[in-house]
């Protein structure tokens, strides 16, 4: 009767056990490398796309720990996988996402099978290392330790593996959010776009982005009369063209600052040296006799920052001519503009325009995935428990980054999900080394790896576990 009595006593705290304690990160991180590695494995290039076999693959897992997962296509070979955990609906849920497309290879070029996953040094080489199968994995893992757990949940907690984000979007988030978004509706996002910066080794700071710039492009074409290449013509099509050309590299559009690059700049300055701070406090300044040196510097020295503080216009294509001694008719240039997201892309386009300043040259918008805007908070429930996680993994301040380039997240902040974007540690050493992303030699720290799934499984717990 004894035994008995106590059974009751015994299954509760079973329960609280399977609830409440701790994954067992050392074990878990040999599966963690299995499915990474196994992922790596897949050649899903993009182009040409064929995200079919990582989708099977992911949706084989979660369905053998009895995660319902569903399948949506536009096109066959190019699905996108959606994993629901569910919570007791008190709160709106969380999206955790991952692309499982890469960008594509020149195999000559790589000393390790770029599709091997080979594991070196500490290292493991391949595509997708960190763009992005490393978010695709943390995602995974995090589901099936939520369910091995029995966490209890405030939240549904949604995965979205999803294809196209490396230049397709068309058949991945574009396709979910125009007709499946009520599949992955959520009041949060966690997805690719952030990340630990190291340097020498040791961290240095860790980013979260929460704005990106809106991926634009125009096209310049100058026309004007052919000719013999020995009669110089002041109509030369590709002269005029680079007139025009290097007046927009020349522009430089005014410096405007967001709750997020504010943020940025002013934490940025409490960890540099004296003068590099000295630098960032002075961008933020609104007198330009104070920005302007500070800013001419970042152009110069850090154009990535300085990218960060307006909208940009880079030179990327020209096209003109056949041969040596003809002039031709016609020339085009391609500028690639990333418009800042509090800026009206067709003031831009009038600015551009007022800039060329040449009837003969015709300005047009070019053809490319444009994105919509969209905005996130850093007053959020999500973005605390991010900063929270980055102390406690990394030891080091969240610096809320504004995105230069473009990520998936842009679709979802412009149906009003908040998104964040994390990462893993990389050291900054790796990129002029050719080891970053869309590089030659893409690789990952193992350790790194394994401490990017445990935070990734923190941040989600701590926002999605009931109280």
């Amino acid at each position: 009767m004894r035994r008995f009595a106590l059974l009751p006593l015994l299954l509760a705290a079973s329960v609280h056990l399977g609830a409440g304690t701790d994954p067992d990160w050392t074990a878990l991180e040999e599966e963690a490398m299995r499915h990474f590695q196994t992922l790596l494995r897949f050649d899903t290039s993009d182009p040409p796309g064929d995200e079919k076999p990582a989708a099977d693959y992911l949706k084989s897992v979660l369905e053998q720990e009895g995660i319902p997962v569903q399948v949506f296509a536009l096109e066959p070979h190019r699905p996108n996988i959606v994993a629901r955990l569910k919570g007791n609906g008190s709160k709106r849920p969380l999206l955790i996402m991952g692309h499982t497309d890469v960008v594509n290879v020149d195999p000559k070029k790589w000393k390790h099978p770029p599709f091997g996953a080979v594991r070196e040094g500490g290292y493991v080489y391949g595509r997708g290392t960190v763009d992005d199968k490393d978010n695709v994995v943390a995602a995974l893992m995090t589901m099936l330790v939520l369910k091995r757990q029995n966490v209890a949940l405030d939240r549904d907690v949604i995965f979205l593996a999803e294809a196209g984000e490396e230049g397709t979007v068309r058949v991945g988030i574009k396709f979910m959010v125009e007709q499946h978004f009520s599949e992955i509706d959520a009041e949060y996002c966690y997805a690719e776009g952030g990340g630990v910066t190291r340097r020498g080794g040791e961290v240095r700071f860790a980013s979260v982005q929460t704005l990106e710039k809106i991926p634009r492009a125009i096209e310049l074409t100058a026309r004007g009369v052919a000719g013999h290449g020995s009669v110089p013509l002041k109509s030369n099509s590709v002269a005029r063209l680079s007139t025009a050309v290097g007046k927009l590299a020349a522009w430089k559009p005014p410096i405007r600052i967001n709750e997020t690059t504010g943020v940025y700049f002013e934490r940025l300055a409490e960890i540099s040296g004296p003068e590099d701070a000295r630098r960032y406090r002075a961008v933020l300044s609104p007198d330009a006799d104070v920005s302007g040196p500070a800013d001419d510097y970042l152009l110069e020295h850090e154009p990535r920052h300085a990218s960060m503080l307006r909208t940009s216009l880079s030179p990327t294509i020209f096209n003109a001519g056949y041969r040596v001694n003809v002039i031709p008719s016609e020339a085009t240039a391609t500028i690639d503009v990333r418009v800042h997201p509090e800026e009206d892309p067709e003031t831009v386009f009038d600015q551009v325009r007022k800039i060329v300043d040449d009837p003969d040259i015709e300005v047009a918008w070019a053809q490319r995935d444009v994105r919509p805007h969209g905005s996130t908070w850093l007053t959020t429930e999500a973005f605390k428990t991010l900063e929270a996680n980055i102390t406690r993994h990394y030891q080091t301040p969240t610096l809320p980054t504004m995105s230069t380039g473009a990520t998936d997240m842009a679709y979802l902040r412009a149906r009003g999900v908040q998104c964040y974007g994390i990462g893993p540690a990389t050291d900054i050493e790796d990129g002029p080394k050719g080891f970053g992303a869309h590089s030659d030699q893409e690789r990952i720290l193992e350790s790194e790896f394994h401490r990017f799934v445990r935070f990734h499984y923190d941040a989600v717990a701590d926002l999605v576990r009931s109280r």
